[in-house]
């Protein structure tokens, strides 16, 4: 499935997303050269804590340019509705055109979005059917690198053997540095956590909302992450396409 790209021009959006790579580029550069190739170099540490926290960094990154540049389901202008199921499409008053129940009208972006969640200034783009797997990836991957983040920072307080080679630079600014990190960490886990738990709570409830209230959280995932297979819903490196079943199609546009 090709991947559709979606850009939003909002300098509003700009720099919120700024501000969140900032954090992510800080920390991706000064805990390596702070405290993880240090402590590896002198053999405190394994090569696995390196590579896994480089894994965590790039899976949160990857899972961040993905759910702000995919299209989130944007309805295109002239949409092709099935004849059995125009009864479930109605009339966008401010954009008119038809779309899909649960759709709704973005006035930060200026177009309707199938199954639209929010507009997220943090990522520059709404969260629609089509990046909503993005969205809790992205939410995941911060939650994780952030408390892996807070833990290498209290090791190099309280737990991690003193370095001996050391430059001037580092020596003098270790502490502030430090501290800037675990600060960005605290408040990046907390922030995600709390969304994260939104997010996942807001789709089992839509869920248990359908007709047909016996499908299971698992299959409610699936039909958010596009497949049934449990370990691709963790994959930022893959697109998306809609689950079909025979009980529950869902409408194709």
């Amino acid at each position: 499935m090709k991947l559709r790209l979606h850009f939003v021009v909002d300098p509003m959006g700009w720099l919120c997303i700024s501000v969140v790579f900032g954090i992510w580029l800080y920390n991706t550069f000064f805990i390596p050269k702070l405290v993880l190739l240090p402590h590896y170099n002198e053999g405190h540490i394994p090569w696995a804590l390196v590579v896994w926290y480089y894994i965590a960094s790039a899976f949160c990154v990857v899972a961040l340019i993905r759910a702000s540049t995919a299209d989130p389901g944007r309805l295109p202008v002239d949409p092709h509705i099935p004849h059995s199921e125009r009864e479930h499409w109605e009339l966008c008053n401010k954009c008119n055109l038809m779309r899909p129940k649960r759709s709704h009208h973005c006035s930060r972006c200026g177009h309707c979005v199938r199954r639209m969640d929010h507009h997220c200034p943090w990522i520059n783009n709404c969260v629609g059917e089509d990046n909503h797997w993005l969205f809790l990836q992205l939410c995941l991957y911060t939650q994780i690198l952030s408390l892996f983040t807070l833990v290498l920072d209290f090791c190099q307080y309280y737990y991690f053997q003193p370095l001996t080679g050391r430059d001037q630079f580092t020596t003098r600014h270790e502490l502030a540095l430090l501290r800037v990190s675990a600060l960005m960490g605290l408040v990046m886990f907390v922030g995600m956590s709390g969304l994260f738990h939104t997010q996942l709570s807001g789709v089992l409830t839509v869920s248990t909302d359908e007709p047909d209230d016996s499908r299971s959280w698992q299959w409610a995932l699936a039909e958010v992450c596009g497949t049934r297979w449990k370990l691709l819903w963790f994959i930022p490196f893959r697109s998306r396409q809609p689950l079909q079943s025979g009980r529950h199609a869902r409408s194709l546009v």
